[in-house]
């Protein structure tokens, strides 16, 4: 899988807040210590030293609870958006990291 790429200002915070905030775990960091490479659930993010882009990808993060994680990460001081529901199939939540770049928690709701 291709992960999607974030640019942060301060690589080594990103990092922590990554793991530490929102659950992912490292699976790579560049020898020169200019990117790393996490994963979460699947879904693999890049991080790499520079000026965050507004048009960047959006990272889509499967969880078993969209509004458990919602209050547990606004308890934790991290921006999050509101509670999206898709007709009754699928939660969604914005979340932001401290640079700005937009991940995409997301839940599937069963049928009936």
């Amino acid at each position: 899988m291709t992960p999607v790429w974030y640019h942060v200002r301060d690589l080594d915070a990103a990092r922590t807040f990554y793991k530490e905030k929102l659950g992912f775990a490292e699976t790579f960091v560049d020898g020169e210590g200019e990117w790393s490479n996490l994963e979460r659930n699947g879904m693999e993010i890049g991080l790499a030293q520079g000026e965050p882009q507004e048009d960047g990808g959006v990272a889509h993060v499967d969880v078993p609870d969209v509004k458990a994680a919602a209050e547990e990460l606004r308890q934790a001081g991290v921006e999050v958006g509101v509670v999206f529901e898709l007709h009754g199939e699928m939660r969604l939540l914005d979340v932001y990291d401290p640079d700005g770049n937009r991940l995409q928690f997301a839940q599937e709701l069963s049928p009936g």
